[in-house]
């Protein structure tokens, strides 16, 4: 992910005004609070993650288009929480990172992956509401499952190769002065290259994607709007689907907005707009603070799905009626079967019928 996840010892140590950090109170608040806090993220995310995924395959349904991309953002997430528990206990470890250069990219560009695939699918769900709700006849052939599948595929593709700065540049190094090796990025070789990371991240991480989801949520408005002043009805089903478009929306900018705010603010220092020895240390820690803000949005979309997904709680309750009646007939079957055996090895207690 960002610069900020798994680095904080090694940026200290780049700059001696910050390198008493890591005897600092802020630091053993750190340690204190922010482990524990990964660690409920984590096993929280994780078990709600694949509720949802094994819900969208025990359903025997065809999945909508809609539900193809919702999970697929399950997925995104439960990709990403699996990769905290070594950011909890990189931290717990004081920064000095036990696992090797391997893991050190690997980890690190899992969490970049997952933030553009989750972006990009967002867009995505947007883009497909858009099409059944403004342009409904028009576009019906674009709403297919398989279409959906392929564009999927696609988004992991695209967030992997938008990763690859990530994977060029995350190393593990040895301080001297800490005794420690951290997984940090590593751009002593050129700066444009973070300048050029930062901006990606920035504009095509964020803004792009945002300004489509505006655009597509402005037009979904005026059409529900328009619908209603015309016909006097309003689909219920469509508007409870934009709802939790929004409602994931709107969370996943409250989550990652701050972070890229950071990113946005350390981008004007690398390019002198701001004054470094003035914004370094809150942007170290307010860095870090909004990054641990951003990965409570992978476990709390499963909560959203729940709430406002109609038809999420209506495959829950099918799944629980086809259980709830195959554990019934496999009891009935087990009586039946104990009652013949009986009859079987016990013929006197048959008694015959008489007329």
């Amino acid at each position: 992910i960002p610069k900020y996840c798994v680095v904080s010892a090694a940026q200290w140590a780049e700059n001696s005004s910050l390198s008493k950090s890591l005897t600092s109170l802020e630091f053993v608040t750190v340690r204190t609070i922010v482990p524990p806090y990964i660690i409920t993220v984590s096993v929280l995310g994780l078990a709600l993650n694949a509720f949802v995924l094994c819900v969208f395959f025990a359903h025997k349904d065809r999945l909508t288009v809609a539900e193809v991309y919702l999970g697929n953002l399950a997925l995104a997430d439960f990709a990403l929480l699996c990769g905290l528990p070594f950011w909890a206990a990189n931290i717990l470890n004081s920064f000095d990172w036990p696992y090797g250069e391997a893991l050190c990219k690997l980890v690190n560009c899992v969490m970049t992956v997952n933030l553009y695939t989750s972006v990009y699918t967002l867009v995505m769900i947007s883009a497909d509401r858009y099409l059944a709700i403004v342009r409904t006849m028009k576009a019906r052939w674009l709403r297919r499952t398989r279409y959906a599948k392929v564009i999927c595929v696609f988004l992991w593709i695209f967030g992997l190769s938008l990763s690859t700065p990530t994977m060029l540049h995350r190393k593990v190094m040895y301080f001297e002065e800490f005794q420690m090796t951290a997984c940090m990025l590593d751009y002593s070789h050129g700066s444009s290259w973070k300048l050029a990371n930062q901006v990606l991240l920035n504009v095509v991480g964020f803004v792009i994607p945002t300004l489509v989801i505006v655009s597509c949520s402005s037009s979904i408005v005026k059409a529900l709007r328009q619908r209603k002043e015309s016909v006097g009805l309003q689909d219920v089903n469509d508007t409870k689907a934009t709802v939790l478009l929004y409602a994931v929306t709107l969370l996943f900018i409250l989550c990652w907005g701050p972070y890229q705010v950071f990113t946005f603010l350390d981008t004007l220092c690398d390019i002198h707009v701001l004054d470094v020895t003035v914004w370094s240390h809150a942007l170290d820690v307010g860095g870090q603070v909004s990054a641990y803000l951003g990965v409570l949005n992978s476990a709390l979309n499963p909560v959203l799905y729940v709430l406002s997904g109609q038809y999420f709680r209506k495959k829950v309750s099918s799944i629980y009626r086809r259980a709830l009646r195959s554990r019934r007939g496999s009891d009935i079957t087990t009586y039946q079967r104990s009652v013949a055996s009986t009859y079987i090895h016990r013929p006197e207690q048959i008694k015959p019928v008489v007329i």
